[in-house]
């Protein structure tokens, strides 16, 4: 496994939160609110086992060339759908700056926008790499064509 999430250990945790705006929402109001709560996090738990995360929204785009369920044109939860990922030391630490005082209540700020409730799924990273820059591309492209069988 490479290093992409700078300081991620190898047994590490990964969190994801799946958000669907309730249509009287905008994505501005996720915004606001999920940039209140990852502030607080970073500020209350970069030393008691947060290492990182971001936060993704549908764009509506589909890859064609990478799904196999037809050849769907856009998303139907364009803009209406975000994703928060985290990264932890541990599943422990993760639970216990849930129960911090200063974290509730930007959490239930931000749950007051979903849709569907929320469900937080914790995964073991199995891979993460980043791209190779030009001249690691070019000699990994030399060694598999001199090495392929």
């Amino acid at each position: 496994m490479s290093n992409l999430i700078q300081n991620f250990p190898p047994d590490g945790v990964v969190t994801l939160n799946r958000v669907i705006l309730k249509p009287e929402y905008t994505i501005d109001d996720l915004q606001e609110r999920v940039a209140v709560l990852c502030e607080n996090v970073k500020t209350y738990h970069s030393d008691t086992g947060f290492v990182g995360g971001f936060v993704a929204m549908n764009s509506g785009e589909v890859s064609n060339e990478g799904s196999t369920i037809g050849q769907a044109v856009e998303s139907p939860l364009k803009d209406k759908e975000a994703l928060i990922i985290t990264f932890w030391r541990s599943m422990e630490e993760h639970e216990a700056s849930h129960r911090s005082e200063t974290f509730q209540p930007l959490f239930q700020n931000v749950l007051e926008l979903c849709e569907n409730g929320n469900e937080e799924i914790a995964y073991e990273m199995l891979w993460s790499g980043a791209a190779y820059d030009p001249e690691e591309a070019k000699a990994a492209r030399e060694a598999k064509e001199m090495h392929a069988a």
